[in-house]
């Protein structure tokens, strides 16, 4: 007989070697960052997420790999690059159209160069001139991220069915602080900055059980912290997306880049 999920909730703490059947799309299993998008069209996207009635331009992502938190998230989260995340949420909120400029790329440049050799079809339609610019670069970082910066503790004696317990617990925040730079391509001015936020509770499980002699066992589970990176992106990106749809050029008498206003003496 196949446990329950009831029971392999608890049977964990008194035995090893009880799971579930996995289940596709399960809420506890995904990020803010949901469903699909093509074209101008999404499915299944997240309802918080900010959409757009046009698109705005073209955009390409550039994340710096030499920034100490990029090491950080693959090697003590196990979370990788930010871009995937990001361009699903672009896309699925029609405000920039995203184009390719990562490892994708590297891969339309193959087939390019296998047309310029004569190696593929004459009608593969596949030459010069038909890539599409990038209007806007958008830059990600994280400027805070940190586990257990606060919290609480306490204890209870409660049963279940047969199985009494004396359990201790614990709640601890964790904390996340994303930032989105928007900069023109072709001018190089910084068009807008976001920051966002985001938090959630670790709850934190210690207890004895017993019941007729069964023994005692300890557990303990933690949300995973990307998650909480993904959600403090989405509220970057949404931030931006208000700002840029009320979005007005900044001006310097005598135009931009011809000395400025702040003269020395």
């Amino acid at each position: 007989m196949k446990p329950t999920r009831l029971a392999c909730f608890f049977l964990p703490l008194l035995f090893a070697g009880c799971a579930t059947t996995p289940t596709i799309g399960a809420s506890g299993a995904k990020t803010v960052a949901t469903g699909s998008a093509g074209g101008a069209t999404a499915d299944n996207a997240n309802s918080q997420l900010e959409r757009c009635d046009r698109t705005l331009g073209t955009l390409s992502i550039v994340e710096d790999a030499n920034q100490p938190w990029v090491r950080q998230m693959s090697s003590q989260y196990r979370t990788h690059s930010t871009v995937p995340l990001l361009r699903l949420m672009i896309q699925q909120s029609n405000c920039f159209a995203v184009v390719e400029r990562g490892q994708a790329f590297n891969n339309m440049q193959t087939e390019r160069a296998l047309m310029q050799d004569g190696e593929l079809r004459s009608n593969s339609n596949l030459h010069r001139g038909q890539m599409v610019a990038a209007d806007y670069t958008m830059t990600p970082s994280i400027t805070f991220d940190q586990k257990g910066t606060g919290g609480l503790g306490g204890s209870f004696l409660g049963g279940i069915g047969a199985v009494a317990s004396y359990v201790t617990g614990s709640m601890k925040s964790n904390e996340a602080s994303t930032m989105l730079l928007l900069t023109d391509n072709r001018s190089g001015i910084q068009l807008a900055a976001a920051e966002g936020s985001a938090r959630n509770w670790d709850f934190g499980l210690m207890g004895d059980f017993w019941n007729h002699g069964l023994g005692s066992a300890n557990g303990f589970s933690n949300t995973p912290q990307g998650k909480l990176l993904a959600a403090s992106f989405m509220d970057s990106y949404n931030q931006m997306v208000r700002a840029v749809r009320n979005y007005k050029a900044q001006s310097v008498a005598g135009g931009l880049g011809n000395g400025g206003v702040l003269k020395t003496n």
